[in-house]
């Protein structure tokens, strides 16, 4: 592929493309919105003219959130129960409303974080090779 049409500098670090995709950025050129509302893609980078059709994280961030989510909430409220004892409406108040906030905090930068590595290593939908 023509290095023009990935818009993708073999030299650019690691770390800048996951916080291009923290961010919220196109994963080409680090500086147009990835997103047009709080999940939905752009149709393409206003700034390099990246066409988003490729990215497709599918139910990647939503998995990593899930996991993360349990860990911090189950262990919070495990540490808070064994130090302090509150009563259980508390723990169902505090737990509850960082279960319902925590994703949706997580979820919109694991997605572009993901589209972003998706870009960067040129992924794609398997294809089978034809013998033709």
């Amino acid at each position: 592929m023509n290095e023009e049409n990935t818009g993708q500098a073999p030299h650019v670090p690691l770390g800048t493309t996951i916080w291009a995709g923290l961010i919220g950025r196109c994963p080409a050129c680090h500086q147009g919105k990835l997103y047009d509302g709080y999940l939905t893609l752009a149709p393409r980078c206003e700034i390099c003219g990246l066409d988003y059709e490729f990215a497709d994280s599918g139910d990647g961030p939503a998995v990593f959130v899930i996991l993360i989510t349990g860990f911090i909430v189950v262990g919070a409220a495990l540490l808070v129960e064994v130090f302090y004892q509150p009563p259980y409406w508390l723990h169902a108040l505090v737990w509850g409303a960082l279960a319902l906030i925590l994703p949706l905090l997580l979820l919109r930068s694991f997605k572009g974080v993901l589209i972003a590595l998706q870009f960067r290593h040129k992924a794609e939908e398997g294809k089978l090779a034809s013998g033709e």
